[in-house]
């Protein structure tokens, strides 16, 4: 659950170092007058990520308007692939604003055409139609709306079924909320949709059962008929863990699908655009999806957010019937344009994967000593480090709340903690962040670590 931060100053040690320096108080003088005005005029819902007033970024740092510098693990949310205010993104938006051309509606514009057809010719037979939206929950949507159309064409009004996996995160929106996993964010829903049904996911740590055999005999207790599954929506690996399902599962679920008739959907919101160590998260299961949602990443920058998918799939609704207000919108378009050259011309994927492995090798070092930590999940540059209660092995959310206060009070930024009763310390800097950077935040947040455990009355 996400906490609502103290806004108190509070003396942090004075770090000063190449890559991040804290010289001031945190909060920042100054900066409580924003956070002030925020809390009075913004929802509760605002609030509960570390109050780090941002001023610029660039690269893989985050800079506060006093001097104040970290090492980002965060990403943004997971946005910033190719890194913070890179020029050339920069370069790009300003030039498609200079032109006086910044939204079109639905009617065409060039820049519109020159990404979706960028986009489909990375993506892999068969996805090559692409659709541009807005947000990832606004793509996830529409995947749902494009395999409920498919399945009632298909089989009839009584195929429109759901599955996805618990503890999966879709968005925030009423349909993304019903196909995600988490039940605590559905309880506002007084009309649930019988049509959406959640599998465990075979994360392998909070489902120690990882057979295909999980996915047929909870959908069988769940009395749901295989021949009424319109559609199987999975994120690439879980939002609030990092973790993938094992590749001969997905291989399974691919058959599966393709025998009854059913959609595959990779939600690859937070796995696309190089972040796993392929260009495609989806890339490490040997299988290509029906449909698959993008987002986050995929502009580095402004909104926008994709579904790419089968021609006869994608084709189901004639014109005018499957648009957004903002489809295609050329500033937005431009910024996506830039980002993508960037990751595949400075070979960012590649970084990913090379840096990743040192990533994942340190983070499991410093697991070790520790029963505390569950489990180190990801891969590439997304990690998840597990927070557990020891003797139970239950979900440890004050201990990640602690680390990631620590982190931020030595230089290495990083969102509040997710997944399971936020116990998720997610890891996720820029593609392009530096060995050298990686390795003094890695020294930062084993430093955290150990200091959060031996102090626990202090920081707990």
């Amino acid at each position: 659950m996400a906490k609502d931060y103290d806004l108190t100053p509070k003396r942090v040690p004075h770090i000063d170092t190449p890559l991040r320096r804290i010289q001031t108080e945190i909060p920042a003088p100054g900066s409580l007058a924003v956070l002030e005005t925020l809390a009075r005029w913004e929802p509760l819902a605002m609030r509960g990520q570390p109050p780090i007033l941002w001023d610029h970024a660039t690269g893989f740092q985050v800079y506060d308007a006093f001097g104040n510098c970290w090492i980002d693990w965060s990403s943004g949310v997971l946005i910033t692939n190719a890194g913070h205010g890179r020029q050339e993104i920069r370069d790009a938006i300003s030039r498609q604003a200079a032109q006086s051309l910044l939204t079109s509606y639905c009617f065409p514009n060039l820049e519109r055409a020159q990404l979706v057809e960028r986009l489909a010719g990375l993506l892999p037979e068969p996805l090559k139609k692409v659709f541009l939206l807005t947000t990832g929950s606004e793509a996830v949507e529409c995947a749902i709306k494009l395999c409920r159309a498919w399945g009632v064409s298909h089989g009839g009004r009584g195929k429109n079924i759901i599955v996805s996996f618990e503890k999966g995160f879709h968005g925030r929106t009423m349909g993304s909320q019903q196909a995600g996993g988490i039940p605590a964010l559905k309880e506002w829903i007084v009309n649930l949709d019988p049509g959406f049904v959640q599998v465990p996911f075979p994360d392998g740590f909070w489902t120690k059962d990882t057979s295909f055999d999980l996915f047929e005999s909870s959908l069988r207790n769940s009395g749901i008929d295989p021949a009424n599954v319109a559609g199987v929506l999975m994120e690439t690996y879980q939002g609030g863990t990092s973790a993938f399902a094992p590749p001969a599962y997905a291989k399974r679920l691919r058959e599966w699908c393709q025998r009854h008739g059913a959609l595959l959907v990779f939600d690859e919101v937070q796995a696309g655009f190089g972040r796993t160590g392929t260009l495609w998260g989806f890339e490490h299961y040997g299988v290509v999806p029906d449909l698959a949602t993008f987002g986050k990443g995929i502009s580095s920058s402004l909104p926008l957010s994709a579904v790419a998918g089968r021609p006869e799939v994608m084709d189901q609704f004639g014109p005018g019937s499957m648009t957004s207000t903002h489809s295609g919108n050329p500033v937005c378009c431009a910024a996506a344009l830039a980002s993508i050259e960037l990751i595949v011309g400075e070979h960012l994927v590649a970084q990913a994967a090379q840096l990743g492995a040192l990533l994942h090798a340190r983070l499991r070092e410093i697991q070790k000593p520790h029963p505390e930590i569950g489990a180190v999940l990801g891969k590439g540059l997304v990690a998840g480090f597990i927070c557990v209660h020891p003797e139970t092995g239950q979900p440890d959310g004050e201990l990640a709340w602690a680390i990631v206060q620590r982190c931020i009070e030595k230089g290495v930024l990083l969102f509040s903690p997710v997944g399971y009763n936020g116990s998720t310390v997610k890891i996720a800097p820029p593609l392009c962040i530096t060995e050298e950077a990686l390795l003094e935040s890695l020294a930062a947040f084993e430093e955290a670590v150990t200091e959060s455990l031996a102090r626990p009355e202090a920081a707990r």
